[in-house]
């Protein structure tokens, strides 16, 4: 019987520290821990399902909120009968055991999590309505919000220096990507603000 961890963020690593639910999964017991940055609501959760997948009968998944495996109850329930069909055992760390193993599940335990996924649900919709409000209160006093829109002069020197060998033919947007120390998709999007 394997413990598994699930540890998930909304964004990647430059602004989320996913360390520190790693760590407390390892704390918890856990023998590997998955971890992935998705959305709490995306339909798809790549490593999630990957895990589901590949947990055996008897085996353990920890994660340390409901809201990590989902902040969808929907997504939540759906889980959940994974988790009975391959007589799993899913605990939320300091809160709720799931307890599958015997291919049945625990009636206050089930209804206890599926009120966690709608909490987990309403407090995703707080915050969405919390952003568009000040996003329109900033729109309001007259702010632009969102990204600004590049313009020639946004773009680097570099580019310009190395654009000449492109135009000429002499090298590909890979080629001009990586000598400009840019993406392909930064670079395609240079070349049509230049046209």
């Amino acid at each position: 019987m394997k413990i598994y961890g699930y540890a998930r963020c909304s964004t990647n690593e430059d602004k989320q520290d996913i360390n520190r639910q790693i760590r407390e999964l390892k704390a918890a017991g856990a023998d590997e821990v998955v971890f992935e940055y998705e959305h709490g609501d995306a339909k798809v959760k790549k490593e999630l399902h990957m895990l589901l997948d590949m947990a055996a009968s008897g085996d353990t998944i920890i994660t340390l909120e409901v809201s990590r495996l989902s902040r969808s109850t929907q997504q939540l329930c759906e889980i959940l009968d994974i988790v009975k069909e391959k007589h799993l055992r899913l605990m939320i760390v300091g809160s709720i055991t799931i307890d599958c193993r015997n291919g049945e599940v625990d009636p206050m335990s089930k209804a206890f999590l599926e009120m966690s996924g709608v909490f987990a649900e309403l407090e995703l919709s707080m915050i969405r309505a919390r952003v568009r409000s000040g996003m329109q209160n900033a729109r309001d006093k007259g702010r632009k919000i969102g990204r600004p829109q590049t313009t020639k002069d946004d773009i680097p020197a570099i580019f310009y220096k190395h654009y000449p060998a492109f135009a000429a033919g002499n090298m590909n947007v890979s080629e001009l990507a990586r000598i400009c120390g840019l993406s392909r998709p930064t670079v395609y999007k240079y070349l049509r603000i230049i046209g």
